[in-house]
């Protein structure tokens, strides 16, 4: 199905006030019966990720930080339970995986004797159950599956649809009977750029 613009542009404006969540997506596709879940996923990527490059700046000011951290403690404190860092995420409309990252990031500068590294962060957030606190490691849980645009769940599933269309693409190559070298071998040739294939001889896509 084709999507025409006025289409893309009735589902971008009704994304301006939808957190970037899952049961958001759900209501999407409600909305929009006709349309692919997979055309309303990658709608709702692109133009949440495009709000989230615009507004990054000011969620990252050292200001911002200790507020989002300080509301964090409250909130637990009244309930550990309650999605208090999503419902935070989604109230000052920042996406809950980049949330997370901050508070983390937060939490352990004041917890650990030296500056955790990006690694660490990196390998916290793909394993919350690696975060010295239970009740963090929860929120951030939390956070991570509920966030369909960024983190390591979203991370995950990219690669795998990466992989299978790169499978797909070898199958196709090689039915049509066309050489061509992959990532590997062109790495190995030393290649600066590995695209998943290219082809050693030109082809005519009108004849292939």
């Amino acid at each position: 199905m084709i999507l025409t613009k006025a289409q893309y542009d009735e589902i971008a404006q009704c994304l301006v006030s939808v957190p970037p969540t899952r049961q958001s997506l759900r209501k999407l596709k409600q909305r929009f019966p006709s349309q692919s879940q997979a055309t309303l996923l990658s709608i709702f990527s692109q133009e949440y990720q495009k709000h989230i490059k615009r507004t990054h700046a000011k969620h990252h000011t050292s200001e911002a930080i200790e507020s989002y951290y300080q509301r964090y403690l409250n909130g637990v404190a009244k309930n550990g339970a309650a999605p208090v860092l999503l419902d935070l995420a989604n109230e000052v409309d920042y996406a809950p995986s980049l949330m997370a990252r901050l508070i983390l990031e937060r939490f352990l500068q004041e917890h650990e004797e030296t500056p955790p590294s990006k690694s660490v962060i990196n390998s916290m957030l793909r394993d919350p159950s690696q975060i010295p606190d239970g009740v963090l490691a929860n929120q951030v849980y939390q956070c991570i599956v509920n966030d369909c645009c960024y983190g390591p769940l979203v991370d995950c599933i990219k690669h795998a649809i990466g992989h299978e269309h790169e499978v797909m693409l070898r199958d196709m190559l090689l039915e049509k009977n066309l050489s061509f070298l992959d990532e590997d071998q062109l790495r190995a040739k030393g290649y600066d750029k590995t695209p998943d294939f290219i082809l050693q001889v030109p082809v005519d896509l009108g004849q292939a």
